[in-house]
């Protein structure tokens, strides 16, 4: 890169900043959206290096010297398509979770791609989870698009009845939300994940730093 490149920042500091990482939203006309979500990883990999100081302006200057080799590496490369949009999860009021049970899914695969979209357009992250007939869905994002989520869960058309009509969401619950803590991963993306056993769904969570959401809500679910 020969050029200057205008790479916008924007730091979300939550209020227990900086013993928690801050959100980070990342722009640029020059960079595609792969290559700004890579930014923004490579950012937040960084960050937890300097967990307990000041680190915004440390950031700053780590990114000035390392755009360059960021952007050279090959996964960096795929997708076409500008980032013209903010790739931050968090606002002021911080980072939330929500674990929400869902008892079926009788239109899977319409129903998945429904929530996929919602997660989408409301910046939200994390896991739809399949464990034999246990359905979880874990959001992880700015705490109003999540109660946003939670309007279009409960108001939208979404699934069919046993008739095959369409119908809304009747039989959702939210078994714990919170706000992010330090031992919790950040969930850089929204992922489908189906698991074989139980202990592929408890490693998951204990992964996650959720251990105690496994044991105290998860596990009861299997009895």
């Amino acid at each position: 890169m020969d050029v200057d490149m205008l790479l916008e920042l924007v730091f979300h500091l939550p209020i227990n900043y900086p013993l928690c990482l801050p959100g980070i939203s990342v722009n640029s006309e020059h960079l595609t959206r792969a290559q700004c979500v890579t930014v923004k990883e490579k950012l937040l990999e960084q960050a937890e290096n300097l967990l307990s100081e000041p680190m915004v302006h440390e950031l700053v200057l780590w990114i000035q010297q390392n755009l360059r080799h960021i952007l050279s590496q090959p996964e960096t490369g795929s997708g076409s398509e500008k980032c013209t949009f903010s790739t931050s999860t968090t606002v002021d009021d911080g980072l939330w979770i929500t674990l929400l049970h869902l008892d079926h899914m009788r239109a899977k695969t319409k129903y998945v791609k429904t929530v996929e979209k919602w997660v989408s357009d409301l910046r939200l992250t994390g896991r739809l989870m399949f464990m034999g007939k246990i359905i979880l869905i874990l959001l992880q994002g700015d705490r109003n698009n999540i109660k946003e989520y939670l309007v279009l869960q409960k108001t939208s058309k979404v699934d069919v009845d046993s008739s095959g009509k369409k119908c809304k969401e009747k039989m959702i619950s939210v078994l714990f939300e919170t706000k992010v803590q330090m031992e919790h991963k950040r969930f850089l993306a929204f992922e489908v994940k189906e698991y074989a056993a139980l202990d592929e769904l408890q490693k998951e969570f204990e992964t996650a730093g959720l251990k105690k959401l496994f044991y105290g809500f998860v596990l009861g679910l299997v009895k």
